[in-house]
């Protein structure tokens, strides 16, 4: 099985998310959104809010039932737009692990949990810009392969071009869809200012 690691602190999961979501519901056989308690490159990372975010994703997530597979996808429903081939769930494996944490021992977690799924990990044009940072990046990218969405101002062709001269067998497929035009961070310094961001929110 095909399955897509999605993993991020989602504060909030927002429209942008949503938008991955399904672009990945469409490409992998299973979608895990890993709702990380501790971002271990942040200095000011806190676990205060990790089981409200927690909470807040799984009721997202149950807002829109088509990503679950609760009620059948538009496609299938004869209404003409993308089937959604896989399915989304969340997934707490990083609050059940010691701290600290980091990406690659949420893989090897999942994978002893799912030893027959081929995992692939989630990431921003951004942060596979600073790919060489993260712990056994290196593994990351031979054993699970990373899929990278478009953000503004990242070459990801670029950056997958020199990441492949590096090594060639790294494997790094390029998601092909729209820029998503909006962020946690834009939200949370809008809520913070007293703005309506409801239309923003997953």
């Amino acid at each position: 099985m095909e399955t897509a690691v999605y993993s991020g602190s989602f504060n909030p999961l927002h429209i942008g998310h949503l938008a991955i979501l399904r672009r990945l519901a469409e490409l992998y056989d299973r979608v895990l959104l890993v709702v990380s308690p501790i971002n271990p490159l942040k200095a000011t990372a806190t676990a205060l809010d990790a089981q409200a975010r927690l909470d807040a994703a799984r009721a997202a997530l149950a807002r829109h039932p088509e990503l679950s597979g609760d009620i059948p996808s538009c496609a299938e429903q004869g209404k003409g737009c993308r089937p959604l081939h896989g399915r989304v769930s969340v997934s707490d494996i990083e609050f059940r692990l010691p701290t600290p944490n980091y990406t690659i021992d949420t893989l090897d977690a999942l994978k002893s949990e799912n030893p027959s799924d081929s995992l692939t990990l989630v990431v921003g044009g951004d942060q596979i810009a600073d790919f060489r940072r993260w712990k056994d990046y290196r593994r990351i990218l031979t054993d699970y392969g990373a899929a990278v969405f478009p953000r503004e101002g990242a070459n990801t062709a670029a950056i997958r071009g020199d990441l492949l001269r590096e090594c060639p067998r790294y494997r790094i497929r390029l998601i092909d869809m729209p820029l998503v035009p909006v962020s946690s961070t834009q939200i949370r310094e809008a809520l913070a200012s007293g703005k309506d961001v409801s239309t923003l929110l997953m």
